[in-house]
């Protein structure tokens, strides 16, 4: 059950995310308008507010029609400005909170993902182990057994589809900086990346990221310890890369 505090700090989340959904809501209306003027504008708001702030020079539109369009990009200014103003609060209790800065650790990790991590599960201790909070998020794959055969599909996404979303966002980021980093200097972890890159599907790749970082969350959370990246090497089960190439040189 969360607490007051948890619950408070996932209210700003969910306005935010509200503020967010009408902000590209105004967008595309302001797009659509334009469009039907024979404006047709690019990609992107900063493309959108360029063409906003050059309406009065846009002699061919309706002076009517100019008044509503900037009554929308004033209304559109005030979201923007209401979501801002969400993403400072939260910064301020990410940067507040002990756990949210070890979690931030985590390469694709920001403050968003930190603070919703803390508000919706706390201490993580309501879960066993990593496994449970990454099968907890729908980041495990659904199971068709019949027969005695068992077949994976693709994930449940079930759980908590908003943190799931965010962890998944940021496995996007650890999967660009494994591919940048130099070889010399990345992280067990970036190698690992860089490995499933080759041999999985692109989705696949961000969703195996972000059920590890779940698992290291839980294991940051649960045992209130701060971020290792070369904890992977001395896990009982891990096998050095050199011995893991000889042995498969051997069995082929």
């Amino acid at each position: 059950m969360k607490s007051i505090d948890q619950q408070a700090r996932l209210a700003w989340h969910r306005v935010r995310e509200g503020y967010k959904s009408e902000a590209l809501a105004i967008s595309n209306r302001l797009r659509g308008l334009l469009a039907e003027f024979g404006v047709v504008v690019a990609h992107g708001d900063l493309a959108l507010r360029c063409v906003l702030a050059e309406l009065a020079a846009m002699h061919s539109l309706p002076h009517e029609f100019k008044e509503l369009l900037v009554e929308l990009d004033m209304h559109w200014q005030v979201v923007r400005t209401r979501m801002q103003d969400c993403d400072r609060r939260i910064e301020a209790h990410a940067q507040s909170d002990q756990r949210c800065r070890r979690i931030r650790a985590l390469v694709g990790i920001g403050a968003l993902t930190a603070d919703a991590t803390v508000a919706s599960i706390g201490s993580a201790k309501e879960f066993k182990n990593g496994r449970q909070l990454a099968a907890w998020l729908g980041l495990v794959p659904t199971q068709h057994s019949s027969g005695g055969r068992s077949r994976l599909g693709g994930i449940s996404c079930r759980g908590d589809a908003y943190l799931r979303t965010l962890l998944i966002q940021g496995a996007r980021s650890s999967l660009q900086r494994a591919k940048s980093a130099r070889t010399d200097t990345a992280t067990p972890e970036q190698l690992w990346i860089r490995e499933l890159a080759v041999r999985m599907p692109f989705g696949k790749v961000l969703v195996a990221i972000a059920n590890k970082h779940a698992r290291q969350i839980w294991a940051m959370l649960a045992h209130d310890v701060d971020y290792d990246p070369h904890a992977m090497q001395r896990h009982a089960h891990h096998e050095p890369r050199s011995v893991a190439t000889a042995n498969n040189a051997t069995s082929a």
